[in-house]
């Protein structure tokens, strides 16, 4: 399996401790650098009010299966938290799409730190993207 990085993310973060546990609830704004050759697959984007991004948390413990997430403190596998220390440390995010110059987005609600590999920019689509009665077990 080979991934492509199709641009670069620039963002107030500089480091793990410094990003908000969930970036939804930040107003900080980050921009995507898209790179040249990727540059036509932004067509239409602008439409857009809402992205989902995929990027690479290239600073993420990848030997990781239990994590401790700060909702209640317990032990819990990996792939049952969102921990960015984890085997395949996919970052995924919904953004708010501020503006676009160029092959530069402006978004609103990213978690990811400086300088974060880029992997994916997808459409959010509201009637098939959320499940308001979806639960997770051990955050009841």
């Amino acid at each position: 399996m080979k991934l492509k990085q199709i641009g670069v993310i620039h963002s107030p973060y500089k480091t793990k401790s410094e990003a908000p546990f969930q970036g939804r609830h930040s107003d900080e704004v980050c921009e995507l650098e898209v790179f040249d050759e990727f540059l036509p697959g932004l067509a239409d984007v602008e439409g857009c009010t809402h992205l989902i991004l995929l990027y690479w948390l290239d600073r993420a413990n990848r030997s990781m299966l239990k994590a401790f997430p700060p909702y209640d403190g317990k032990e819990h596998g990996v792939f049952a938290t969102r921990s960015p220390n984890r085997p395949n440390p996919i970052g995924f995010g919904i953004v708010e799409l501020l503006g676009v110059e160029g092959g530069r987005l402006k978004v609103r609600g990213l978690d990811a730190i400086e300088g974060s590999p880029l992997l994916d920019i997808k459409p959010y689509f509201s009637e098939v993207d959320s499940i308001p009665s979806a639960t997770v077990g051990w955050r009841k």
